[in-house]
């Protein structure tokens, strides 16, 4: 049985004090593929030489959409560059955020159709945050065309993960789906096909709730991937397999 964590922020300052320690206690719980998701110029530094010291954490990069206060992407060129030498997997994590009320939303939508080109120039797939801003995710990927996406740490509604599935883009479920507070994003999943999740941990973010209050770390995705056992009615090492599938064909083909 393995595990696929298609979503961690490994290398971001400050995040990890021994980033070694957290990679064995992935791999002792069967967390055998990582995406690290990089988000400024450091991170992205430290991912590339990550990914170069084991061969199973990929690099994943992009501005996030808090990222976008301006409109000088400093990141941008470096992304451009890391993903025409190969060294990506995917563009990302890049989309919008209009949570808190107060975003640029303009840098946002730049900086978005921005990352959306370089994802089909580069052929590579697009990792979306989408937060209170899916209409305008749906009308800017639209017009680019985009074929090959992933709604990461998805909280929307059951009619909006209808349109992201209409669009053939995948839906990756975090550690909220485990929380007490989240029997609605339950009821949503159920209606998910399982053919179209992915499972992550946004770590170190978002501890499933049995480490609620510590920092989370991709062995702990396997508590997601059981909390969707239960509710699709099907074994975890199922679960494990189809979405460890999942992950490996939107991510490698």
């Amino acid at each position: 049985m393995e595990f696929f964590d298609s979503h961690a922020h490994l290398t971001g300052e400050g995040d990890y004090e021994n980033l070694d320690e957290i990679i064995k206690r992935a791999k002792g719980a069967n967390v055998t593929k990582i995406i690290n998701i990089c988000t400024d110029l450091g991170s992205l530094d430290r991912g590339l030489e990550l990914s170069k010291k084991y061969d199973f954490v990929f690099a994943a990069a992009a501005t996030t959409p808090h990222g976008a206060d301006n409109d000088n992407d400093i990141l941008f060129e470096d992304v451009k560059k890391a993903a025409l030498n190969k060294k990506l997997i995917a563009i990302g994590e890049t989309g919008l955020d209009y949570f808190y009320g107060f975003e640029k939303k303009e840098f946002q939508k730049l900086f978005f159709t921005n990352y959306l080109e370089l994802a089909k120039e580069t052929n590579l797939p697009l990792i979306i945050h989408a937060r209170d801003a899916f209409e305008d995710i749906f009308k800017i990927a639209d017009k680019v065309e985009l074929k090959r996406a992933v709604l990461h740490c998805f909280t929307g509604t059951e009619k909006e993960a209808k349109k992201v599935l209409d669009r053939g883009w995948l839906i990756s479920f975090s550690g909220i789906i485990t929380f007490k507070n989240s029997s609605d994003l339950r009821d949503v999943l159920k209606n998910i096909p399982i053919e179209s999740i992915l499972i992550e941990t946004d770590a170190p973010f978002l501890s499933p709730q049995s480490k609620r209050g510590q920092k989370n770390e991709p062995a702990n995705v396997v508590e997601t991937a059981e909390v969707i056992a239960n509710i699709k009615n099907k074994s975890l090492e199922e679960i494990a397999k189809i979405t460890f599938d999942n992950a490996n064909k939107f991510f490698f083909s």
